[in-house]
């Protein structure tokens, strides 16, 4: 789940996306304050627009807001009160972790891509990557399906040229590093670091 605020630019509303689902298939419910987005075959949940969210939450600044389980509580109060008793539930696990190459092959349908397989700790993830400097054996930054870019992208499950991807190897000027190198390639860390790990921390 990534919920964004900006009141300058959007308004009082709260945006609370949790899938991503094709926009001629999107339907909405309207209940006061509160819509519900779903898609119209499947049912499945896209999000919630919470209009007059200041009524319901204390939220400051624009973009990303940083969810704690307080804020999700107060989410599910403010949708409880506009008569929608779904409750939502967050993965606080870190979005942004150490990833270690296990191994790298060429992509079978496109010359500048390679097949890796990144283990981050608790799972061994396939992340096509583009980079030219991605090699076996280097501790990556790797964001997990569910992370926002500072670009404000959204990580999904993709498929590049017909091989599927779940996440992606970071450079550091896609992480928005300070004095990150302008040239491609992605962040090669330190060997000490342990995959799974919250980078930022």
């Amino acid at each position: 789940m990534n919920v964004f605020y900006n009141r300058e630019g959007v308004g009082d509303t709260l945006l609370v996306f949790i899938n991503d689902i094709p926009r001629e298939n999107r339907t909405f419910e309207r209940k006061q304050d509160a819509v519900k987005i779903f898609d119209a075959e499947s049912n499945e949940l896209a999000g919630y627009n919470l209009f007059n969210a200041s009524k319901y939450i204390a939220v400051n600044g624009a973009g990303p807001v940083e969810l704690t389980e307080a804020i999700v509580e107060d989410i599910n109060n403010g949708l409880s009160q506009n008569g929608f008793e779904e409750r939502l539930s967050v993965d606080f696990s870190p979005k942004f972790v150490v990833g270690h190459v296990l191994s790298k092959e060429k992509h079978p349908n496109a010359d500048k891509l390679n097949i890796c397989k990144v283990n981050i700790g608790t799972e061994v993830l396939q992340i096509v990557c583009g980079a030219p400097n991605v090699e076996a054996g280097q501790h990556v930054v790797v964001a997990k399906v569910g992370a926002v870019m500072p670009s404000g992208m959204m990580i999904k499950d993709a498929e590049l040229r017909g091989v599927p991807s779940s996440g992606m190897i970071c450079s550091a000027r896609e992480l928005d590093l300070p004095d990150a190198p302008q040239e491609k390639g992605i962040l090669v860390l330190d060997e000490n670091r342990t995959p799974g790990d919250n980078f930022f921390q």
